[in-house]
């Protein structure tokens, strides 16, 4: 399949160059939203095909297909950008695109703003997650552009922003860009909080202090529960555990027997990109997790409150590093599980105490075709000493299942 993509402004007045104006009399199939045509209509050759684009991108898709001709396809901004060409490309890995883009709507609203947005870190939570925000966020980067939609809307993420702690940010929304609805506000996190917008709204956060992100968190900062016990994995293992899990080359982290969370949010704050699960089957430390994910600004953990041997782990992402805090679980059961989810070449660390619990872990792992890759023991205070197992697993051999 052929298409051509164009972009175009929120102008009800809609203005093409001349390459894109001597396409339109040669085509025959035009596409878009609804409001793309009402804007171009007038332009497009008389006996001519539109298919409106919906949700169902896959439909419309096969609408092209039955054409079996080049489309014409109109779109806001840069398509590029967050835009349908980019999902042209991932649903159509062949299709052959020409692109004319416009301006997107960060770009227009640094424009209007007098900012210099060639350092500008971008996100969308538009129809997404909060995961690219939530990283541009814990990176601290100076100049963050969002762009919103009707649910997670400029008021929802300085909402979120202030829950987690971002509070060092000020916040300018532009509102119905190049429309006769358009508005431009410059406001504080507190304000924009209680505010309503319009739907059609791009958000440019605009640092104003930096914070200080130390490389390991002090013990004592973190909540505990009084009843409880250990909840915390002390700052020196934790960074040790860190440092053997490489988690820089990794996507995904599971933390099995989470306690206070210090492993989950120590690394997200210093890997923001990775996709963390935190799993403990001690119900009181839920609220535990929440209360620390908001005091040190580490939004975006998935959170597993249940016995995870009793849990269905195929809609959890799987891992490649895997660390196991004090448990009460059955050491064979539990390897057994991880392995059926870890790949190949990827790292399970388990923090023991007991001489007689290393050999244990040692014997199941190498049953199950893992290398022993170190094995280190850190002084963790008061006398207590904390080895630190790393093991990772082999490829099996051709043939082996």
């Amino acid at each position: 399949m052929h298409y051509i993509v164009v972009g175009i402004s929120n102008n009800s007045e809609v203005e093409l160059n001349d390459e894109v104006k001597s396409l339109l009399p040669v085509h025959k199939i035009f596409s878009g939203r609804q409001k793309h045509y009402e804007m171009v209509k007038d332009l497009l050759p008389e006996n001519h095909r539109w298919i409106e684009i919906k949700n169902d991108m896959q439909q419309v898709l096969d609408e092209y297909k039955k054409s079996n001709e080049s489309v014409v396809v109109f779109t806001s901004g840069d398509p590029l950008f967050y835009g349908v060409a980019n999902t042209l490309k991932k649903l159509q890995p062949e299709v052959i695109l020409k692109v004319y883009p416009y301006f997107n709507s960060l770009q227009l609203l640094c424009h209007k703003c007098n900012i210099a947005y060639q350092n500008s870190w971008n996100t969308s939570v538009h129809d997404r997650s909060w995961d690219e925000l939530d990283i541009a966020l814990i990176y601290q980067k100076e100049l963050i552009g969002v762009l919103a939609d009707a649910e997670k809307n400029p008021a929802l993420i300085a909402q979120r922003m202030l829950t987690y702690g971002f509070d060092n940010y000020k916040i300018i929304v532009g509102e119905a860009l190049e429309s006769k609805a358009e508005t431009i506000k410059s406001l504080s996190l507190q304000h924009a909080a209680n505010t309503r917008f319009n739907p059609l709204s791009s958000v440019l956060l605009i640092r104003t202090s930096q914070r200080k992100k130390p490389f390991g968190i002090p013990d004592e900062e973190f909540d505990v529960l009084e009843d409880v016990p250990n909840l915390v994995v002390k700052k020196p293992v934790r960074l040790m555990n860190l440092s053997c899990l490489d988690l820089y080359n990794r996507k995904t982290f599971w933390d099995i027997g989470f306690g206070a969370g210090s492993m989950s949010i120590e690394a997200k704050k210093q890997f923001p990109f990775l996709n963390v699960f935190s799993f403990e089957s001690n119900d009181k430390c839920d609220e535990l997790l929440e209360s620390n994910t908001k005091k040190f600004s580490t939004p975006g953990l998935t959170k597993v409150i249940a016995n995870i041997i009793g849990c269905d782990l195929s809609i959890i992402a799987p891992p490649d590093a895997v660390f196991i805090g004090e448990h009460d679980y059955n050491q064979m059961d539990l390897i057994k599980l991880i392995n059926k989810y870890l790949l190949p070449k990827n790292k399970i660390i388990i923090n023991i105490k007991k001489d007689e619990n290393k050999k244990q872990f040692i014997n199941i792992v190498k049953q199950l075709n893992y290398t022993v890759v170190e094995s280190i023991a850190v002084k963790a205070g008061k006398g207590e000493t904390v080895t630190i197992v790393t093991v990772e697993k082999n490829v099996l051999p051709s043939g082996m299942v």
